[in-house]
């Protein structure tokens, strides 16, 4: 996998009028799966609108593929394929007259954009379908039909704005599973926007997470949500004993039900050998100490929600799109 970004934002902002929608839009993203993920309103959209050469930004910097899509607008479309959060889809139009069209526009001749179209609708699971006019389809196909007119002429780049909108909960499994099958099997990088963090947790190598018009975290999903904290540990009685033995000890103990969650502080002593605490030691030692059963003890690392809820503690308000 080539490890140049394949797309690269510095100091990216964005006006419409007097409204500041993207404030700092700065973040490299690799190929693979990648979650744009924000709140609704947060500049996602906006952001892909950049992204495509749609619109002009106003202030920083931004390549895709190595290009400029403010003056390469119509190089860089040539190379993306993109699936609208919108499901306003002709509806007298068969799906594949759709997917072909809109290859067509994307530069495949018509035999090509024909045989392509009807490839792409296979493989997301409208085959059979194809033929139907695209108004007899029910929410869950019509979000497949954008999907095969993204990717019907083979692109670098697929950017895919809410795709699992308006499905329930076996589509958003089927559709899920189907992205991330295209971008792996296929070598198809993805950005995949969505308020969802379940989503993009499944499915995504990398995520930018993005509040209010500013990028607050950007990296390897398994950088940052992999970092342990501490430990949890399920007792069979003696919770209070315990806790008290390690607060004692200058750890940060809380109680939820029959578990303790315990924290590493500045007061606990590092070893001399290694980069790591004696946590595991000083629990150990305050179970056995207290005469109680210990049933589990597990590592206590930072999960995606916490980040994004992290992320989003200092952010300001505003209006975005």
């Amino acid at each position: 996998m080539n490890s140049a970004p394949i797309i690269r934002a510095t100091n990216v902002a964005k006006d419409f009028g007097e409204t500041r929608v993207l404030t700092d839009v700065t973040a490299d993203i690799p190929a693979g799966i990648t979650g744009l993920l924000g709140s609704n309103g947060a500049g996602k959209t906006t952001f892909l609108s950049l992204l495509l050469g749609l619109e002009r930004r106003t202030a920083g910097d931004l390549t895709v593929l190595g290009v400029d899509p403010s003056t390469a607008g119509p190089q860089v479309r040539a190379s993306i394929g993109y699936s609208p959060e919108h499901h306003h889809l002709p509806a007298d139009v068969q799906a594949a007259d759709l997917v072909r069209h809109l290859a067509q526009l994307h530069g495949l001749p018509h035999q090509a954009s024909t045989e392509r179209a009807s490839d792409a609708l296979w493989l997301v699971g409208l085959g059979e379908e194809r033929f139907r006019a695209i108004g007899t389809m029910s929410t869950g196909q019509r979000q497949r039909v954008k999907l095969a007119a993204a990717i019907a002429h083979d692109p670098a780049l697929v950017l895919l704005d809410e795709p699992t909108d308006g499905l329930d909960p076996m589509q958003r499994d089927d559709m899920l599973s189907l992205i991330h099958r295209i971008g792996t099997e296929y070598g198809i990088s993805i950005v995949l926007s969505s308020h969802l963090l379940e989503e993009v947790e499944r499915i995504c190598n990398n995520v930018v997470i993005i509040a209010s018009g500013v990028v607050r975290r950007s990296g390897s999903l398994d950088d940052m949500r992999g970092r342990s904290t501490g430990l949890a540990i399920e007792l069979d009685g003696g919770h209070d004993i315990v806790a008290d033995v390690l607060r004692r000890a200058g750890l940060d103990v809380t109680q939820s039900g029959a578990r303790l969650m315990i924290r590493q502080t500045t007061a606990v002593p590092r070893a001399a050998d290694a980069d790591r605490w004696y946590v595991h030691d000083m629990v150990r030692d305050a179970v056995a100490m207290s005469g109680v059963g210990l049933r589990k003890m597990t590592d206590l690392t930072i999960s995606l929600e916490d980040v994004f809820l992290e992320s989003n503690t200092s952010d300001p308000t505003g209006v975005h799109a």
